[in-house]
């Protein structure tokens, strides 16, 4: 567990390209906040609670956010966005607060100004500008559509999965289930709040396919063989941008103005290592929860309240052991 802890810190350190948040009480004015430097931004910005820079997230979806086990068992949120998230944060000598939730909970809160940023693997989608601006795109990715190992051989084109016979997976309000829609809408398309769930129902055979965010996908499929990344989806707003409090136009010149050092952080070394270490945050921990040594133990951690939301992405966790985790204990 060292190791993951290590590698956690070394993620913190990596998070050298953003500058500037904080959120404007109404709608957008005319003033010229690009042109400012940051040291002109921080006395401009406001948050939604004083002294706190609130983010919410969906600890889903790995390796942009999930939790973790420290070496006390406790669950901790890690991934880049939760580290990009506290770089922010610490620039502007605030206190991060992360709010989980399901994803489409994550656009809802920000559409009502409850919270500052959001950073949950959002795409720059038009549809959304109503409910959050973006900042610059500080990761570009992909998407994929993804089935059990066994039935890849159907799946030669998109084509091939848009049968009325078919059940496809996607998450509640997200850009894959736009792409659900588009790409196969003859099929009887399921969207379900949880990337874990899909992946779930995927590997059980409840679901025939799912389309999922490319990195997020590979990262799953490392640890279930039985999952297989088949097709590439094309689409056109591909990248991750952190999304911003409606009308906050001083805090959307700060982010942007921070990405000036690292334009698209996977197209630079730097960013490369930044992703990568994410990843190995994910990989150790799913390998730590793998062995015999945290089936063997017999100590539970009971969620607080009983609240699974967003709780555990373990690839590494079979179907039966997920339905356990949504009551309430993870062992």
């Amino acid at each position: 567990m060292k190791k993951i802890i290590a590698l956690a810190m070394a993620l913190a350190m990596l998070c050298v390209m953003f500058t500037g948040c904080g959120a404007s009480q109404g709608e957008k004015d005319a003033t010229d906040y690009s042109t400012m430097t940051i040291e002109e931004l921080k006395p401009l910005l406001k948050t939604v609670t004083d002294g706190k820079l609130t983010m919410v997230t969906s600890p889903d979806f790995a390796p942009y956010e999930f939790y973790t086990l420290d070496e006390a068992g406790k669950p901790t949120l890690a991934g880049f966005d939760i580290a990009l998230g506290q770089y922010i944060a610490d620039f502007l000598g605030l206190e991060l607060e992360i709010i989980t939730m399901d994803f489409d909970g994550t656009i809802s809160e920000l559409a009502a100004g409850k919270a500052d940023i959001g950073m949950a693997g959002y795409s720059p989608d038009p549809d959304r500008e109503a409910a959050m601006d973006f900042s610059n795109v500080y990761y570009t990715g992909g998407q994929s559509f993804v089935c059990h190992v066994d039935n890849a051989s159907l799946f030669a084109a998109l084509t091939d999965a848009n049968k009325a016979e078919y059940q496809i997976g996607a998450q509640i309000g997200s850009i894959q289930a736009d792409l659900a829609k588009a790409n196969t809408p003859d099929a009887d398309i399921v969207e379900l709040s949880k990337v874990t769930d899909i992946i779930a129902e995927v590997i059980s055979g409840k679901l025939d396919g799912a389309f999922i965010e490319t990195v997020v996908a590979e990262t799953y499929a490392k640890n279930y063989p039985e999952l297989c990344v088949v097709l590439p989806v094309p689409y056109e707003a591909e990248g991750s941008v952190v999304g911003i409090k409606n009308g906050n136009t001083a805090l959307q010149a700060a982010v942007s103005a921070g990405q000036t050092l690292l334009d698209n952080i996977s197209s630079t070394p730097q960013g490369e290592e930044f992703v990568a270490a994410a990843v190995a945050i994910r990989e150790a921990q799913e390998l730590f929860e793998s062995t015999t040594a945290r089936r063997a133990n017999p100590t539970a951690i009971q969620i607080e309240n009983g609240d699974f939301t967003g709780f555990s992405v373990n690839a590494n966790y079979t179907p039966k052991e997920l339905d356990e985790l949504k009551n309430g204990w993870l062992c």
